[in-house]
């Protein structure tokens, strides 16, 4: 799915946001329902660690607010969408350009809206790799989101 006008817009603010442009990485594609985002983290003067590779606060910057920001764009206002914790795995040092690409399937985000309405709220464990431009596997991490209904806890009270 091409860009949008918008997503592009949304693209360039959050690469000027002050804290995701201290990572070094840039987003590199939006898709206009924001179920897909490409991230590209460089290695460079801004990114390297004392002994050549990605500073891991670079690596785990990259990815962390990506798949809170494209929950709260998917499910619309009528949800609070927090992250809630993160397992990092280092597997490899990242001695060249990492790439990740972050997607969520529509069936995902209905099923994450239902069991929010239904419960109040819910928790997802969604998986992101930075990978070289070889394929190989150089950091991994597990994201738990917490979503919770508005309307619910409304109801609840």
């Amino acid at each position: 799915m091409p860009e949008s006008w918008s997503s592009r817009f949304d693209r360039w603010r959050l690469n000027w946001f002050p804290a995701y442009r201290g990572t070094g990485a840039r987003i590199v594609y939006i898709a206009d329902d924001w179920l897909e985002v490409r991230v590209r983290l460089p290695l460079n003067w801004r990114t390297r660690n004392y002994v050549g590779t990605i500073f891991g606060g670079s690596l785990y910057g990259a990815i962390d607010p990506i798949y809170m920001v494209m929950l709260i764009r998917a499910l619309g206002p009528d949800f609070i969408v927090w992250d809630k914790a993160a397992t990092l795995r280092f597997l490899r040092p990242g001695r060249s350009t990492l790439h990740a690409v972050f997607r969520l399937d529509s069936r995902t985000v209905a099923d994450i809206a239902d069991e929010g309405r239904r419960l109040g709220r819910t928790t997802r464990d969604f998986e992101i790799e930075l990978v070289d431009d070889d394929g190989q596997v150089c950091f991994a991490c597990r994201k738990t989101i917490h979503v919770r209904c508005k309307a619910a806890e409304k109801r609840a009270q």
